[in-house]
């Protein structure tokens, strides 16, 4: 990525919107009453696997109306650029043991699946009494590991994208929308 020189060259590389915010916004919605209907009451444990989640995570928490709690990790396989590397380190772990709870892993877009795949494996090992995946954006087109998440909100094609909490090089995760990110 090309150093950021000034707000017009930030604003250059937004190449287009892909999802509105009022989109966003309707198909949260549904995704809480779906997770609502799934829980019927039951409390659940929110797993948002930062950085990129914690936007979707807020909103999402907030459509659900089953008693949760909510958790982080912190994984990263990008450092900096575009591509993912490969490797997934996970640098924050869990604060609490989850044996007693019913968990969803919020995400922010699932692309080759490596990072889910570890995080997933990491977590079920530890004997939830139940385990869901919620994701923003899936893009099937670049999996390269068996994973399918419980519930997507949007299937988007093989773009990198920014916004609502996805970043390139930390910026753009304060936009409103998802946008296609282009040099």
């Amino acid at each position: 990525m090309k150093p950021i020189q000034s707000m017009e060259d930030l604003n250059s590389r937004i190449k287009k919107i892909l999802i509105t915010k009022e989109e966003i916004d309707a198909a949260i919605q549904k995704a809480g009453k779906e997770i609502d209907k799934i829980y019927d009451g039951r409390p659940i444990l929110l797993v948002s696997v930062l950085k990129g989640a914690f936007v979707f995570m807020a909103d999402l928490c907030r459509a659900i109306s089953v008693p949760c709690e909510i958790g982080f990790m912190c994984a990263k396989s990008y450092y900096e650029g575009t591509v993912s590397s490969g490797v997934v380190q996970i640098t924050m772990d869990l604060d609490r043991d989850v044996s007693n709870y019913h968990l969803v892993i919020v995400e922010d877009i699932i692309d080759t699946g490596r990072t889910l795949r570890d995080i997933s494996n990491l977590l079920k090992s530890r004997k939830p009494l139940s385990f869901h995946v919620v994701t923003l954006l899936d893009k099937p087109s670049r999996r390269i590991v068996d994973l399918t998440p419980d519930y997507s909100l949007f299937t988007i094609p093989d773009h990198f994208v920014i916004g609502y909490g996805l970043d390139c090089g930390e910026y753009y995760r304060n936009l409103p929308y998802i946008a296609e990110y282009g040099e």
